[in-house]
């Protein structure tokens, strides 16, 4: 059909007709060889609350913890193989898609219960663990990204095929328990550490994941024909209510692809400006931003013709300039003779990458060792997360050695190192006393330095409360004593390092603070 100036316009009919076609192509080929009945039937039998369900949650949980605590990846994937959480997560997608409330109870009650139950587990294993160091298995679940997005998805898409069609369901079932088990257990292990950026950010990391699959497997279930009739009871407002579940839901999801999106377009950012510097000849070869740093580090390996070499102080300030903000640049710069082909390029590079590994690997024995000697424990057994630049240690017994003396050795292990995160746990031990001068009730220099001291210990060993002699236990007495007062100043000097305090036998002239225990 042609319009009046000769252009050609729509044809509703045809449109109707390929319209038809396709909607009959998808009823006959996608829909109908679906048995829907026998499918939500499996999902309705397999997504509640049971026994079963609540034991292989805990068991799978309490093996994910063990792994990340051992920064095992084999023993995290073998947790995998036991989890249950695929059923009421995909039950939950489903009766969105169904429209089905009571299958929706059902499904959010097992999830909910079986997490729950799967973080208490985990903060109780973590609790009685001697080891209790964040690994870097356990600092990579702490912070969702794009790729935790990609597994999330394609294990939904997966997931919801498999159990549509009848086949892999247990294969499945491992990639989405990936997406959920190990975060909900960094969850329990922040619990029972008390680390609110760890908990919080597994907890972002399983709330993301989670959505991502649920409304995956929704969007699954209605490509396959799932409630294309209503049924007659269904009411708008059911329909409104639900909608505007599904809108709620996806609010944390799009908060968590703004974040990603936003960092994504930082570090396009940084390579544009990087290949602007130095030229068309020049080629990015690493690039690395880590946003969880303050400033934000960005890590490069440029190869460029070496009259293309760029000062270090000039780039991090260009860089500044274009995202709006500090950043500390590190960058190594390749540099090749005039005329040098791709080949030369790439052996260089390769050069320039086992001499950088060859040194960073000195670096990390050095460092290690120096702990080592520092805490008397052997080499192999500091942690090194090399990604975030920390070191961790348990020291053993030192003859003589009082709690201040291995924060003291922690200061100075820190002060050798550059840009360098050192923990140094000490060993179960009094902490210091805390004195006062005659009839004074406010610390003093040493009383202070003690006080600190003690905090540090705590924060070390993860212990929320410290005890402190005569402070009262319940409503403050209008005119407190001598003892009250001292213990007042000490529980807000304990408050300013992250540490509570709680009530314990009055003492004498001296304060000895010691690990509060829940009774």
């Amino acid at each position: 059909m042609s319009d009046a100036d000769g252009t050609v316009g729509r044809d509703p009919i045809r449109e109707r007709l390929t319209r038809l076609a396709l909607y009959k192509w998808w009823r006959r080929s996608v829909v109908g060889p679906i048995d829907h009945e026998a499918v939500v039937a499996r999902i309705v039998e397999e997504s509640g609350w049971s026994h079963r369900y609540a034991f292989m949650t805990m068991m799978s949980a309490g093996i994910a913890v063990l792994g990340l605590l051992l920064s095992s990846p084999a023993v995290v994937i073998g947790a995998m193989l036991i989890s249950p959480l695929m059923n009421p997560i995909l039950g939950f997608g489903f009766s969105l898609a169904l429209f089905d409330f009571a299958e929706m109870r059902r499904s959010v009650f097992a999830l909910a219960l079986g997490s729950l139950a799967a973080v208490v587990f985990t903060a109780l294993i973590v609790s009685l663990s001697p080891l209790q160091a964040p690994t870097a298995e356990i600092v990579a679940r702490t912070r969702p990204n794009l790729f935790d997005l990609g597994v999330a998805l394609f294990a939904a898409l997966a997931g919801t095929f498999a159990i549509i069609r009848g086949r892999g369901e247990t294969i499945v079932g491992v990639a989405i328990a990936t997406a959920l088990m190990p975060p909900l257990a960094v969850v329990g292990y922040g619990l029972a550490t008390w680390n609110l950026p760890v908990l919080g950010g597994a907890l972002a990391l399983f709330v993301t994941n989670f959505i991502t699959i649920a409304l995956s497997a929704t969007v699954m279930a209605r490509y396959y024909g799932f409630a294309h009739h209503l049924s007659s009871r269904q009411s708008w407002m059911q329909t409104i209510v639900l909608l505007l579940v599904f809108a709620v839901m996806a609010v944390p999801l799009g908060l968590s692809l703004n974040r990603i999106a936003r960092e994504a377009l930082t570090v396009s950012q940084v390579r544009s400006l990087l290949n602007d510097r130095f030229g068309s000849d020049a080629r990015v070869t690493q690039l690395e931003v880590e946003f969880d740093r303050e400033p934000n580090l960005v890590r490069a390996v440029v190869i460029a013709p070496r009259g293309r070499t760029q000062k270090t102080a000039t780039l991090q300030r260009s860089i500044a300039d274009a995202l709006g903000r500090p950043v500390r640049l590190d960058i190594d710069q390749v540099l090749l003779e005039a005329g040098a082909g791709a080949l030369d390029a790439q052996r260089e590079e390769l050069r320039q990458a086992g001499d950088q590994s060859n040194l960073e690997a000195q670096r990390m024995t050095a460092l290690a060792r120096m702990i080592a000697l520092i805490t008397g424990i052997a080499a192999d057994d500091v942690t090194i997360d090399r990604d975030h630049r920390r070191a961790t240690a348990a020291a053993v017994p030192l003859p003589g050695a009082t709690i201040a003396t291995y924060r003291t050795l922690e200061t100075r292990a820190a002060a050798e190192t550059d840009g360098w995160t050192v923990t140094i746990v000490p060993p179960q031990g009094p902490l210091p006393e805390i004195e006062f001068a005659d009839n004074v009730d406010t610390l003093d220099a040493s009383a202070r330095a003690a006080v600190i001291t003690s905090a540090w210990a705590a924060r070390r060993w993860n212990v929320p409360t410290l005890s402190v002699p005569g402070l009262p236990g319940g409503e403050p007495p209008a005119r407190p004593n001598l003892t009250q007062r001292r213990a007042r100043a000490v529980a807000a000097m304990l408050a300013t390092q992250g540490v509570g305090a709680v009530a314990a036998p009055a003492a004498g002239q001296r304060f000895a603070l010691s690990i509060a225990i829940a009774q």
